[in-house]
């Protein structure tokens, strides 16, 4: 639908009475008056003011806009999309949605009742809760998500993953980042989640997929070589959305890379269904994709996920690594997490090293991978396609050898 922010200098008509119900709006600055023209009597409903919501009954029942909405002073809006809302609603509880459509159809039946020179008041239509005003910063962040999206202002950042045996940087991470110039940095966790109740966690996985799939064809087509492999984060869901695996497989073909340039990482925040997740890993895999199970150990990252699925790499979480010298049981643990995975023929890649005495005594496990602040924080893009995040590890790299 465009940008998500919309601009009015006062007096600027933002919708008209009669208009279809396309978008509902959040109130950012300034103020929208609402008229409507009842027979030859114009009808002043009031003025809204930040944080509050517009044209938002039109949108869940698709009527026509029963007001024209007005500027009033200069104003700036954040337009909500038609889907995000019904998607929220259709997604919900179905008592709550019940609820909702019920109270919409009564307050349609009032305001039809009213006698034409009644107003609304604007301080009855403002009273907000902490509840809501949570609801309407969870709106306001999912709208700038999916202008994030359309406008591909989301960062893919690349942390190095260190190769023990080889004594060298043979892989990356792709990690997404998001910046919004009035609150800084949105925690990967916030929007993350926020995008897993909804659609968007599947083309947020999608843009994350593309920018990286651009950065190992340039960095092929510069000769670079060996070819380092990048590992995207994909959720259960993602993975098993219908023809999802079709497009990773076609992406990589495509763009012809070789097998194991691009790794999978799956990442869960609740039990995964089994069956469907096998069979895109299977139709994956035959296609060069290797998989990883990331932060083992824990949530939902169970022995059970071990047992039913075939991974290449266990990603063992940070807190282990960090913990591994604090006592002679955490030493245990590693270490038996280390000899499973190796048991089943999967390669470790132990997260959160940020010691030399760390990477050493995993060296001497057997672990395979090392990620952390001690190999290199996050680059990115421009420093890897340039190699200054490879030279920079290079000093590095000898004295870790």
């Amino acid at each position: 639908m465009g940008t998500v922010i919309r601009e009015l200098f006062s007096g600027e008509v933002l919708y008209r009475q009669g208009d279809p119900s396309d978008c509902a709006w959040l109130i950012e600055r300034g103020g929208i008056e609402l008229t409507s023209e009842q027979g030859r009597r114009s009808v002043h409903h009031g003025t809204l003011g930040p944080g509050e919501l517009i044209g938002e009954l039109g949108m869940l029942d698709g009527q026509p806009r029963s007001a024209t909405a007005t500027a009033r002073g200069d104003t700036q809006l954040l337009a909500i999309d038609h889907d995000q809302f019904l998607e929220r609603l259709e997604g919900g509880d179905a008592i709550v949605r019940t609820l909702v459509l019920s109270l919409l159809r009564r307050t349609r039946a009032i305001i039809a009742a009213m006698p034409q020179e009644v107003q609304l008041p604007a301080e009855d239509m403002a009273v907000e809760s902490k509840e809501e005003r949570a609801g309407l910063d969870k709106i306001r962040l999912e709208a700038r998500l999916r202008d994030a999206l359309a406008t591909k202002t989301l960062e893919v950042r690349y942390q190095p993953i260190y190769d023990i045996a080889e004594g060298a940087v043979r892989g990356y991470e792709a990690l997404v980042r998001w910046q919004l110039p009035d609150r800084g940095a949105v925690s990967p966790a916030e929007f993350i989640k926020l995008a897993e109740e909804t659609s968007l966690i599947v083309p947020v996985g999608e843009y994350v997929l593309d920018r990286v799939i651009e950065v190992l064809v340039a960095l092929r087509d510069a000769g670079v070589a060996p070819l380092p492999s990048i590992a995207v984060n994909l959720s259960a869901r993602q993975l098993v959305e219908p023809g999802m695996a079709r497009q990773i497989v076609q992406r990589i073909e495509q763009a012809k890379l070789p097998a194991g340039t691009l790794k999978l990482e799956v990442t869960e925040s609740r039990m995964l269904d089994y069956a469907p997740v096998a069979a895109v890993m299977q139709h994956c895999r035959a296609h060069g994709i290797p998989f990883a199970l990331d932060d083992f150990g824990t949530g939902y990252s169970n022995l059970t996920h071990l047992h039913k699925l075939d991974f290449e790499f266990v990603k063992v979480d940070q807190a282990f690594a960090r913990h591994m010298f604090d006592s002679e049981r955490a030493m245990a643990i590693v270490q038996a997490i280390v000899a499973m995975a190796h048991g089943i023929g999967a390669h470790v890649v132990m997260e959160g090293v940020e010691t030399v005495e760390q990477l050493e005594r995993l060296r001497q496990m057997g672990v395979r991978y090392a990620q952390g602040y001690l190999i290199g924080q996050a680059a990115p893009t421009a420093a890897v396609l340039s190699g200054d995040a490879a030279r920079g590890l290079q000093a590095k790299e000898s004295a870790l050898a």
